[in-house]
């Protein structure tokens, strides 16, 4: 008896909106964000991590 066929998981890219934060993570490897608090989670496990959008990165007063 032969077991099913896995689905593929078909990607697209994110659709950013006003608020998110674009981060690299590596040479090839960039996402989204919502807030800083997440920028902290990713450089843990990603040191050399940088903002890509850092004038948005500021909060707007």
């Amino acid at each position: 008896m032969s077991t099913p066929r896995k689905e593929k998981t078909l990607f697209r890219p994110a659709q950013a909106d006003e608020d998110c934060i674009r981060v690299r993570l590596d040479h090839r490897t960039i996402v989204l964000i919502k807030n800083m608090a997440k920028f902290a989670y990713w450089k843990e496990r990603y040191p050399n991590a940088c903002l890509l959008d850092a004038e948005t990165a500021t909060p707007k007063g």
